[in-house]
C-alpha cells in the first residue's frame, strides 16, 4: 500500500513537471514569434465578420475576431494562416515578413443553410438589418461560374446577371434602393477593388480582368453609409485579388 501511494505520488510529480514543461514551451514559443500580426476579416469586401477562428500554423495556435471582424495573433516573418467560419469557404493565408497586417474577405457558400450559418458571424451594427437578410440582398456571380469575356463592357455584363438591375446609360439603377438622403441621383456607387470609383472609371474595366462582381442591395448596401443608399456594385479584378 505505501510502495502504491509512493508510485502515485512520482506519478502525479512527473504529470506536474510535463504540465509546467508544456506550458513554458507555448510561453516560450509565443514570445520567440517574431512579429504581431493584425487583421480584420469580412465578407463581401464589407461586412466586418466576428467569432472567426484565426489559426497560426507555425504555433497551432487558435484567435477569434472581436465585434468588428479584427484580430491579433503572434507569428514567424513566414508563416500561414487558416481562417475557418461556418458557412463560408475556408481561406488559407501566406504571410511573409513585409506584412503587418493583413485583410481577409470571406466567400460566401452557396444555400440557404449557410447562409443561416453565415448570419452568426455578422455583427449588426446597420439599424434593424437582420443578419440572413443581409447576406441573402447580396447577389454574386464569379469568374469560374459564368465567361465574363462574351461581354464587350461592364454594364453589358450588369445587365445580363443581375435581376433587378438596370442600366442606363452610364447608369447603374439597382432595384429596391432607396434615395433616402437626399441626393438627386439614384445611381448606385460604384466599388472596383475596394476604391470608389466614377461611372467614366467603371466603364474602362475590361471585363476580361474580372474575377467577381456582387451586388448589394436593402440592408446590405448600409455598410456603405449614405453613400450605399441606391445600392453598391462591387467588382473585384483578377490583379486586385
Amino acid at each position: 500500500m505505501k510502495e502504491l501511494n509512493i508510485n502515485t505520488m512520482k506519478t502525479s510529480f512527473s504529470n506536474y513537471l510535463l504540465t509546467v514543461f508544456f506550458g513554458f514551451a507555448i510561453t516560450i514559443s509565443i514570445f520567440g514569434q517574431d512579429k504581431t500580426l493584425v487583421g480584420k476579416v469580412t465578407t463581401f469586401d464589407s461586412i466586418p465578420l466576428t467569432g472567426v477562428e484565426v489559426e497560426v500554423k507555425s504555433t497551432g495556435l487558435v484567435v477569434l475576431t472581436d465585434s468588428l471582424g479584427r484580430f491579433q495573433a503572434f507569428c514567424n516573418d513566414e508563416d500561414k494562416l487558416t481562417v475557418r467560419a461556418n458557412g463560408f469557404f475556408d481561406q488559407k493565408v501566406k504571410v511573409d515578413k513585409e506584412i503587418r497586417m493583413i485583410f481577409i474577405n470571406l466567400k460566401l457558400k452557396k444555400g440557404d443553410k449557410n447562409i443561416d450559418l453565415a448570419g452568426n458571424y455578422v455583427n449588426i451594427g446597420y439599424g434593424t438589418v437582420d443578419a440572413k437578410n443581409l447576406l441573402s440582398s447580396v447577389a454574386s456571380v464569379k469568374a469560374n461560374e459564368i465567361d465574363f469575356t462574351v461581354y464587350t463592357n461592364m454594364y453589358d455584363l450588369i445587365q445580363g446577371q443581375f435581376a433587378g438591375v438596370m442600366v442606363e446609360g452610364n447608369k447603374i439603377v439597382v432595384r429596391g434602393a432607396k434615395t433616402i438622403y437626399g441626393s438627386e441621383s439614384d445611381a448606385a456607387l460604384l466599388v472596383v477593388d475596394g476604391m470608389i470609383v466614377s461611372e467614366s472609371d467603371f466603364a474602362s474595366v475590361s471585363p476580361n480582368d474580372v474575377q467577381s462582381v456582387d451586388v448589394l442591395k436593402d440592408g446590405s448596401s448600409s455598410v456603405y453609409g449614405s453613400r450605399g443608399a441606391n445600392g453598391v456594385v462591387i467588382v473585384e479584378t483578377k490583379k486586385g485579388k
